[in-house]
């Protein structure tokens, strides 16, 4: 989603001016993260740019009723995108591969995705996005407990697939 999207979408928004504003200030500093998160997450991107357009618009058409814009929109994006991957039913193919990516790169998407979908999204959250166990929980629906699990299991495995690599 561009920017000149967004704004389109703010046009016909209930959101105050100021919250709109805000929102594209996130838009702009937290939107490509959160793609390359989701990508990470999923291993498509176009889930990850319905995810992260589909969680911005959401937050316009809430407007100041969201108190915290940007973990409440990491988590409708992380929610969104596990749906679609839920919907779907099938392993996600990572042929669509950019070509500016390195190969380590390659390799560590490729890992990602024999994880289970809670280690994937545990072990992207708390390493790649820096977020709380506490956050991953909530956008897991999910214990603190368990994602300390699957933190702990998916990167030991992941450091096993890699060291192999």
């Amino acid at each position: 989603m561009s920017v000149e999207t967004l704004r389109d979408v703010i046009v016909g928004n209930m959101a105050s001016a100021e919250t709109a504003a805000k929102l594209e200030m996130l838009f702009r500093a937290d939107a490509p993260r959160l793609w390359r998160s989701l990508l990470l997450f999923t291993g498509s991107r176009d889930i990850a740019d319905d995810a992260v357009a589909e969680a911005f618009a959401q937050a316009l058409r809430r407007g100041d009723a969201i108190k915290e814009p940007s973990a409440w929109i990491r988590r409708v994006a992380f929610q969104l995108a596990r749906s679609e991957l839920q919907r779907q039913r099938s392993q996600v193919e990572l042929t669509d591969v950019p070509l500016e990516m390195p190969e380590s790169v390659v390799e560590l998407r490729e890992a990602l995705a024999t994880l289970s979908p809670n280690q994937r999204a545990s072990v992207v959250l708390a390493d790649y996005a820096g977020v709380s166990h506490r956050e991953i929980a909530r956008i897991l629906g999910s214990t603190i407990s368990a994602v300390g699990v699957h933190v702990y299991r998916g990167r030991r495995r992941l450091r096993d697939l890699l060291e192999e690599a």
